[in-house]
């Protein structure tokens, strides 16, 4: 394979925005970050040359790490939560890797500290394996392993298993959420899924409340119902947080990412979360000894994708998966 020579485009591509920035050395954080609406785009390749041309002087990468909020299967790539969908050999870049958008992030975890991080309860984070989940359009789920020569991520799509629950109240929460259709984690636990929670909560309460969105309802703290959400949502992610913990055996920490939880990083310290978190009936010491910790540096995604594009430029990186030169 030839080499590949900087600078390198990363993108953080998500079912609301599409997060770009160039690499110009290994080892060096992105620059030139922009976010681009992905509505404004009818395709991915189209916001990846509006991207090049208008934002960075029309230059022309050497490769490229995109990580996507959706499934990777070799070159292929499918958004959950946006109809975006094609080949990373459609991008126009010659070297082109598609990870996982919680895939990348994980790969951020070991470059990450200080004013990054914000603790939530627990031990300091050790070495072992590492999980990193969070709410944003959906609901991201991976692992990151430690090896030899460094850190190996493993994907998933840990949002769309069912949904936890541990009172009455959240039982009838997701009753009313069934009678509309299926439900999963995701559904609950994420931007759109903290407004079906205030609409289900408001009907449980039998008390009538608008329709809001998550950045309007996490906006209205002296909101007796808006307060609930916010309350109950975050019990709801401590327990999925700690079955996280548990299915990866992340002794090495748990890490809170997406767009959400920064908004509201006091009310998730001073919530049930990580009481959730621990009470497990069975495995509560084990979890105890967990560090949970959460994400408020801007795009770490993007730092987990110039990590991937450092190791493979230092020969100990995954191949790419689509080379332009083998397609014809």
């Amino acid at each position: 394979m030839s080499t590949f020579e900087p600078p390198w485009l990363v993108a953080d591509i998500g079912g609301t925005n599409a997060r770009f920035g160039l690499v110009t050395s290994p080892g060096t954080p992105p620059s030139g970050v922009v976010v681009l609406p992905g509505a404004d785009y009818r395709t991915l390749p189209e916001a990846v040359a509006a991207y090049l041309a208008e934002h960075a002087g029309g230059v022309r990468p050497g490769a490229a790490c995109l990580a996507l909020a959706g499934p990777v299967n070799g070159d292929r790539y499918e958004l959950t939560n946006s109809p975006w969908a094609g080949s990373a050999r459609d991008l126009g870049v010659p070297y082109v890797a598609l990870l996982n958008d919680f895939e990348a992030l994980a790969l951020s975890l070991p470059h990450l500290g200080g004013d990054d991080l914000v603790p939530l309860g627990g031990p300091e984070p050790g070495h072992g394996v590492k999980a990193v989940l969070g709410p944003g359009t959906g609901l991201g789920v991976a692992g990151l392993v430690p090896v030899d020569d460094g850190w190996i991520p493993v994907p998933g799509e840990g949002g769309h298993v069912t949904v936890p629950v541990l009172d009455e109240r959240e039982l009838e929460l997701v009753r009313v959420l069934r009678a509309r259709g299926p439900v999963v984690a995701e559904h609950v636990l994420s931007g759109p899924g903290l407004a079906r929670l205030h609409r289900a909560l408001a009907e449980v309460n039998g008390v009538p409340a608008d329709e809001l969105t998550a950045s309007e309802i996490v906006a209205r703290p002296d909101d007796p119902l808006c307060a609930e959400t916010v309350e109950v949502f975050c019990g709801m992610l401590g327990s999925f947080a700690g079955n996280v913990a548990l299915t990866l055996g992340a002794r090495g920490g748990v890490y809170l990412g997406g767009g959400v939880l920064p908004r509201i990083v006091e009310r998730v310290r001073a919530g049930d979360f990580r009481a959730r978190f621990a009470a497990n009936p069975d495995m509560s010491g084990y979890l105890s000894a967990v560090a949970t910790t959460l994400i408020v540096t801007p795009q770490p995604a993007l730092t987990g994708a110039a990590a991937w594009l450092a190791q493979r430029a230092s020969g100990t990186g995954a191949p790419f998966v689509a080379p332009e030169e083998n397609h014809p």
